[in-house]
Parts: structure tokens; sequence; C-alpha cells
């Protein structure tokens, strides 16, 4: 008998806390690796398991019905237990607490996700964009001619923002920062994206704080009821308020449990998405790891972190203590945004301490680019409508390549032909 097929007889149930595509990559990667044994996946909403990027995207915009997981979880031989909450975990025991009872597991993956920030004292009116219902419902508002406020100039709410405009909306974004994607992307990027709102007929208003919204305001003419409170003192009047002001890790339900959380409540996951508790893992919005790569702990919110991060959890799942993992996880992040007409995506992870490299000129039109440089070697890649350039990028920061500046620089040059091969 090999050693994996003494473990995977020894491991009897894996219980997979969370629905998302982490949740659902999971279960499929652990049997895809020859994983014989009862395997759970519980999810707190009473939906089949759905992609979320398209919430945004076709679902607000009537192409698509649903962007459910195209999984036959009976043929897979996963028991799927849907609307049933992760409450409370034992690690001693080895219980994960659900709404509804308790799961026993010999090895536990947490998957649980984010959760949507929301404003103070925001009001059950004000939409969110973070599951399959919240869809559902800001579609029905986006009619031509209303009113739309979106709180938050980050991914989310440029992504609202455009489909809204592009449904006939009257769209006004709202965001405190002074220039769009503030802590996602330097100051000096997000201000040459600011034109792409006007050009959509978008009104930006940027260091605009946010002090509340009220809802159901007799003072408010027409059909509109629902006012978004600045903290200057003045009010905007909306017909629907979408706020898309961040996500914060869902992982309240572990007080008490043991588990280890970092600074900013997720899950502190080690390299090999190893929790503090014997057992358990933990894989996409809700997790970090630490990054030999870049030698810092990094939390990502995107979906290819949730994609591949289940495949190393399922790999180092299938693993006895005794044994120790097998497969560390240290990838290059990556992320897109379709928003007004322009595929933006990002690879990689940048510092303050790195230097903005730009790669063609943002206000000359068509693609650009930015690169960032620790020394002479790519550590971040921003790529606006140059798919190719992402490509190539990704490689070159996967394998550490110095570049030469004055080429990289050139959108004319392709990335892979600016490596500095005396270096490599």
């Amino acid at each position: 008998m090999s050693e994996r097929e003494s473990v995977r007889q020894n491991v009897q149930r894996i219980v997979v806390a969370g629905a998302g595509m982490a949740g659902v990559q999971t279960v499929v990667a652990l049997r895809e690796q020859g994983y014989p044994g009862e395997l759970v996946l519980v999810g707190a909403e009473h939906h089949p398991p759905y992609d979320r990027p398209p919430l945004s995207k076709d679902i607000l915009l009537g192409r698509a019905e649903h962007s459910r997981f195209e999984v036959d979880y009976t043929e897979l031989g996963v028991e799927l237990l849907l609307g049933r909450r992760a409450v409370g975990l034992d690690t001693e025991r080895r219980l994960l607490h659900i709404e509804g009872g308790d799961l026993p597991y010999d090895r536990l993956v947490l998957a649980t996700g984010a959760t949507p920030v929301v404003l103070p004292g925001q009001p059950a009116s004000a939409y969110l964009l973070r599951t399959h219902d919240d869809a559902v419902a800001l579609k029905g508002v986006l009619r031509p001619g209303a009113r739309i406020v979106v709180v938050g100039a980050g991914w989310i709410g440029a992504e609202a923002a455009t489909v809204a405009r592009l449904l006939g909306c009257e769209v006004t974004v709202l965001e405190a920062a002074p220039v769009p994607l503030a802590g996602a992307l330097p100051a000096e990027v997000g201000e040459r994206m600011r034109d792409w709102y006007a050009e959509a007929g978008i009104e930006l208003r940027t260091s605009t704080g946010v002090g509340g919204v009220v809802a159901g305001d007799e003072r408010l003419e027409g059909d509109a009821r629902t006012a978004v409170l600045l903290t200057d003192g003045s009010e905007l009047v909306a017909d629907a308020v979408v706020v898309g002001i961040g996500a914060r890790p869902d992982t309240g339900w572990l007080d008490g449990s043991g588990i280890a959380l970092d600074d900013t409540g997720a899950v502190a996951a080690d390299a090999w998405l190893r929790t503090s508790a014997e057992g358990v893992f933990a894989v996409g919005d809700c997790a970090s790891f630490p990054s030999a790569r870049y030698r810092t702990r990094l939390r990502v919110h995107h979906w290819d972190n949730a994609l591949q991060g289940a495949r190393v959890a399922a790999t180092n799942a299938l693993r006895l203590e005794e044994l120790g993992p097998e497969q560390v996880y240290d990838p290059v992040p990556y992320f897109w945004s379709e928003q007004f007409g322009r595929m933006v995506q990002y690879a990689g992870h940048h510092g303050a301490g790195d230097e903005l490299l730009w790669r063609g000129d943002p206000a000359g039109g068509g693609g650009w680019g930015a690169l960032w440089l620790r020394g002479d070697v790519p550590v971040a890649l921003l790529a606006v409508d140059r798919p190719r350039d992402l490509a190539q990028g990704r490689r070159l920061i996967e394998r550490g390549r110095p570049v030469d500046r004055v080429s990289a620089a050139d959108p004319s040059v392709q990335l892979k032909a600016a490596v500095r091969p005396e270096l490599c």
C-alpha cells in the first residue's frame, strides 16, 4: 500500500465549510486526487453554489439568470448541506457547529469567504453586491432614468457604476479617498482612471465622506425615498444606493475556537494553508498566508486565489500530521475587473518601496500599463486592455526575471523581449 493510499484510508470524513469558489474547488480537487471517503460541503445560502464575478456583470445586465457551478455533487459523492451556516468550532472534539446540528470531521477546510463592509446604520434598502440575491434585488431597480448613488470607487463600485450607466441610469459615485481605487493602487495610478467616469457620463465625487443613508424619508420628492447624508452636511437624493466599500473575512463565528487570526481578522494559515488547529486548513477570502516571494503575509480577496488555493489545501489535507504537508502555497496573485469598456488586470503584489514604471501613456489612448520593480525585477504588473502584457508579465514575476527598463517602458516591445538575459 502506498503512503498516499494509507492516508486516504485513515481520513474518513472531510468537511468543507463554505460553498463559494474556494469550497467547491476544494471538494472537486479532493475527488480528483483520489480521496474516497465521506465529503461534506456546507453552505450558508440556500442557492446551489455559484460563481460570484458574473453577479456584477452578466446577472445585472440580464445576460444570465444564474452563475451556478457546473458540478454534479451527487455524482461526485459530495453531501451538500445548504442553508446551514457555520456558527462555531470545537477543535478538541473535531466538531463543526452548524445551524441545525454538529458535524464531526477528520479534516476540516475553512472556506467561508468574506462579508461586505456596511455603512454605520445602513438601512436594508441600501444594496450590496455580494450574493445572488443581492444582484437580483439590485437588477430590479436599475432602470433607465433611475438615480443611483454608488458609495465606493473600488473594484465593485466601478463595476456596479458601469452596469448602471449601461442600463440608462443617472449615476453618482462617492469616494472618501482623493482618487479611485485608493488602497488597491497608488494614487498616481488611480488618478489616471478618474476620466473613465466622466467619459461614461458618471459623476465621480472624491474626497467625499458618507455619514449615513436615510430610507423612507417623507421629505423626499416623487418615488425617491432614500437620501445619502454626506459628512459636509449636504444630502443626495437617490432611487437606490449601492454600497461597495470593501469586505472583511467571515471569521467571527470562530470566536472561542482557538483558531489563530491575523490582525485583519483573517485565519492565519501557514505556507501549507494549515491553521493553528490540527487537521484544519483555510483557503480563499477568509484566510491569509505567508508569502516567501513577497516576504509578507498576503490576504487576497480574488477569484484566482480561491481557485489555486483550493488545490493546495486539498493536497495537504490528504496528509497525516506525522507525514507533513506536501505543497507550499506562494502564488503570484492575479485579478481582473471589467469597467467602463476596459479590461483591467493585475498580477503580483507591490509595496510602498517598489518603483513604479509606466508602460505606455495612459493619456495617449489605447491600452497602457505599469510595472512595479525591486531593483530591475518586476514584482507586480497592471495591464489595461493589454492581455498579452499580463500573460508575459506574470511569467516574468513568477521567474524573478530582471528587465531592461527602457524596453519595459516601451509598449511596442513585448515584455518577454525586455528580459536582461545576462542577469538571469
